[in-house]
């Protein structure tokens, strides 16, 4: 019966279907009732330490409660009062009579909510963080392996000078890059919003003291080094700035950008079947078409990246209405929306691209079909600089490559054969002094430039020292449930 009732209710797929368990437990209330309560016990703690009446039997009534919490009490108080805050302060006055007169004192109602959110933006980074940098290196490994693989190069979608497979990796792998960097800096950006009043001017804290302004400042330092952080924003109003949102979600946002380009550059790939994700042995593509191996990883991170970008939007509002000291409809969209949806669909996403980047397929002998199909065209170049050298004279050269070109063009596109262009060439007396060098001027690795050695110095100067402090977290493996 329970199961059916169940079934009845929405469920977000972000926690149902898709996220880690470390994550979803991050933003969920076990969590956030049980930061509250250690929120007040730090503050009791500190309050005790600088001179208050309070006890060691309080504290300890506390620290005994702090995880057993009574969550019908707590929402029937919440209808009552119609205040979740004051809910839970007494709910947790329940199990500790003793401690009842001190908790929550000289507080307001973002002493718990806001630090608490704090709390979790740091910890939420701290999931992702590893999980990007395992991304990066199984990305790095795969551009270090294919970092000679000739691929042809696309510019408008449109057959280019080639490049390598690798080579391709590393594009993706700079704005990983950049977004890593970005996540850290966001990460180690934040601050405690710490002890500071209803308005942000810590009055009633000073009143607790009894007008002492430097016990009211240890209050503040030591409540913000228990909850772990460094250094509290030393000005706030009742709330911290709603623009800490918006630098932590951007960074998160920006992370969407770059995946979804590499998966779509993934798709398009898989359309050449060139490259292709994982596809497990019993895995099916289309309820209607058997055969085929639908990218379907790839897409679930494009279309969950989309959500990630538009998600952005709402800080930004939420951060521009602000009325002075605080308003409240910063509220309900942030706790219910996109604080925890950025951090879930940011873990997924990383999750799901950590599991296509270890299980990559590439067909070099595809790889190499199209490169056959495209090359006679770029070598044209290449043939006119050896006829000079033969002694040809350059405009005639273009001429007679011009016209051969042409006609095998007209091959391909009008009558769907194959690109002909170099046994025309081979056939015509005018390129007899050249014939010999053909296949040198057609070899791939003639075309890549530098792509190789571009790649070996990237991997070694910005990307592999980028991931040594998560050296510990590396063999951690994803096998998708769905």
């Amino acid at each position: 019966m329970e199961a059916a009732d169940e079934s009845m209710k929405y469920r977000s797929p972000l926690v149902s279907r898709y996220a880690s368990k470390e994550m979803a437990y991050n933003f969920s209330d076990r969590k956030k009732f049980t930061t509250w309560r250690r929120l007040w016990i730090y503050l009791a703690k500190a309050e005790k330490a600088l001179g208050l009446p309070i006890t060691d039997a309080q504290v300890l009534e506390m620290e005994s409660h702090a995880e057993d919490i009574d969550f019908a009490m707590a929402a029937d108080e919440e209808r009552k009062l119609r205040h979740d805050v004051m809910a839970h302060v007494h709910t947790f006055a329940h199990c500790c009579p003793t401690a009842a007169p001190i908790i929550h004192l000289g507080a307001t109602s973002c002493y718990v909510g806001d630090n608490t959110d704090l709390i979790m933006l740091r910890d939420g980074f701290d999931i992702l963080l590893p999980k990007l940098a395992r991304v990066i290196d199984r990305l790095a490994n795969f551009a270090e392996k294919y970092a000679d693989l000739p691929t042809l190069g696309f510019t408008h979608y449109q057959p280019a000078q080639l490049t390598t497979v690798g080579k391709r990796a590393c594009l993706w792998l700079q704005d990983l890059a950049m977004d890593m960097r970005n996540l850290q800096r966001a990460r180690d950006d934040l601050r405690f919003r710490g002890v500071k009043g209803t308005t942000g001017t810590q009055a009633s804290f000073l009143q607790l003291f009894q007008g002492d302004h430097d016990k009211v400042e240890e209050l503040d330092r030591m409540v913000t080094e228990m909850a772990g952080f460094k250094k509290a924003y030393l000005v706030t109003g009742q709330t911290y700035s709603r623009k800490v949102d918006v630098d932590c979600l951007s960074s998160l946002a920006s992370l969407g950008a770059t995946v979804h380009k590499i998966c779509t550059d993934i798709r398009l790939l898989a359309n050449l079947k060139e490259i292709e994700e994982p596809f497990e042995k019993e895995q099916i593509g289309s309820s209607a078409m058997p055969y085929k191996r639908n990218p379907m990883r790839a897409e679930r991170c494009c279309s969950l990246a989309r959500h990630l970008v538009a998600l952005m939007s709402d800080p930004l509002q939420t951060a521009s209405v602000q009325w002075l000291e605080r308003t409240l409809d910063d509220s309900a969209n942030r706790h219910y929306a996109y604080e925890s949806f950025s951090f879930l669909t940011a873990d997924i996403i990383l999750s799901t691209l950590q599991n296509i980047t270890e299980g990559l397929v590439v067909y070099p002998k595809v790889i190499e079909r199209h490169i056959r199909h495209e090359l006679p065209f770029m070598a044209t170049e290449n043939i006119i600089m050896a006829m000079v050298k033969a002694g040809g004279n350059r405009q005639d050269c273009h001429e007679k490559i011009r016209v051969l070109s042409q006609e095998a063009a007209a091959v391909v596109k009008q009558e769907g054969g194959d690109n002909d262009l170099l046994a025309r060439v081979q056939r015509d007396p005018y390129f007899a002094p050249i014939l010999d060098q053909l296949d040198a001027l057609l070899d791939p690795k003639t075309f890549i430039g530098r792509a190789p050695q571009q790649v070996a110095r990237f991997l070694s100067e910005e990307v592999r020292p980028l991931l040594e402090p998560y050296k510990a977290k590396m063999d951690v493996k994803i096998e998708l449930e769905l």
